[in-house]
């Protein structure tokens, strides 16, 4: 036999003291009635088997209460297993982590702002398997395809900019990663999830978005930034933004032709985050959702145990209703 709520078999504890209580008790009705008369009285009113069945009741309801306690307890005997599966697309999260990400157009900035909405998205994503890509001016996979999205979550927290050493925002070498990162064996729709500022210094990021299409991944953008742009902190702690050679701050802005051209080449959708924290759960289910096609990621079996509190709960039933059916009090004739 085991439990599904253990902990509560130590209130098990209570039926001695409830067993006390109910002695303490008898002693003070004791000491009430022979105030009320003298001990030859009290021992023709209460004979033996009134005193016999009064103890019989005590034990009844210490008893009932006990299979109450086992019932809470959740007791669980005999086990069968039940066919499950789990479907869902595969997506690859593609964040730039470039410098032009610490600009503060979107507060506190455009890499923390990225940042809460993936743990937001993770928080409803339908099991799907997930990946992360961090790039700048070169890509690498930072976690692969999984369904622990809590492991996820914890190399989402390690990107910023100093994570790639290279700078630049290179998207076609980000695209190319993530495509290399899917298993085209597999049945699954392949979705790639690009989160940037759309900043292509590399101008390479639309021959990639065709070498996806053509691999039937459709690719979603995730806009970050204002059109008017904003400096680039310097990023050494000391304060600053970045300048050209003549001294001009650097500005960068948002890229929006450019990233909705690169959705559209795949069937994919450009949305930019001006709402808030939910910007990107809208795109997974207005976007995502309904561009792709669920197909079993995870299929097994698990054990499940059968329960058994019923049993329990009805002899409580059957044990209280037998203490309140005998009586104590005597018929006098």
């Amino acid at each position: 036999m085991t439990f599904s709520h253990f902990w509560i078999l130590h209130l098990l504890w209570l039926l001695p003291i409830a067993g006390f209580l109910l002695i303490i008790c008898k002693r003070q009705k004791k000491r009430t009635l022979a105030k009320l008369a003298d001990n030859e009285l009290l021992f023709r009113l209460m004979d033996k088997e009134i005193k016999e069945r009064a103890f019989l009741k005590d034990l009844l309801l210490l008893i009932g209460l006990g299979c109450m306690i086992f019932a809470l307890a959740g007791p669980r005997w005999g086990n069968y297993y039940q066919e499950v599966s789990q479907k869902g697309v595969d997506i690859m999260l593609l964040v730039d982590v470039s410098s032009s990400m610490l600009v503060q157009d979107l507060k506190p900035n455009r890499l923390e702002r990225a940042r809460r909405e993936i743990i937001d998205f993770l928080r409803v994503v339908q099991g799907d398997r997930v990946g992360l890509v961090a790039f700048s001016g070169a890509a690498f996979v930072q976690c692969p395809l999984t369904l622990d999205y809590g492991a996820l979550e914890m190399f989402l927290n390690a990107i910023g900019p100093d994570l790639l050493p290279v700078p630049g925002t290179d998207l076609g070498a980000a695209i190319d990663t993530s495509l290399s990162a899917f298993d085209f064996k597999a049945e699954t729709d392949k979705v790639i999830l690009l989160i940037t500022d759309g900043e292509d210094n590399e101008k390479r990021g639309i021959k990639a978005c065709k070498r996806a299409a053509k691999m039937g991944v459709k690719i979603f953008v995730f806009g970050l930034g204002d059109a008017s742009g904003g400096p680039i902190p310097l990023g050494n702690g000391k304060g600053g933004f970045q300048k050209d050679f003549d001294g001009n701050l650097i500005l960068s802005k948002l890229d929006e032709k450019g990233l909705h051209h690169m959705a559209e080449l795949t069937g994919g959708v450009y949305v930019r985050s001006v709402a808030g924290d939910l910007d990107l759960d809208m795109l997974y289910f207005d976007g995502i959702k309904k561009r792709t096609k669920a197909e079993i990621l995870k299929s097994g079996k698990i054990k499940l145990y059968e329960e058994r509190f019923t049993f329990f709960l009805l002899a409580a039933i059957l044990f209280l209703i037998i203490e309140d059916m005998l009586g104590t009090s005597r018929k006098i004739t």
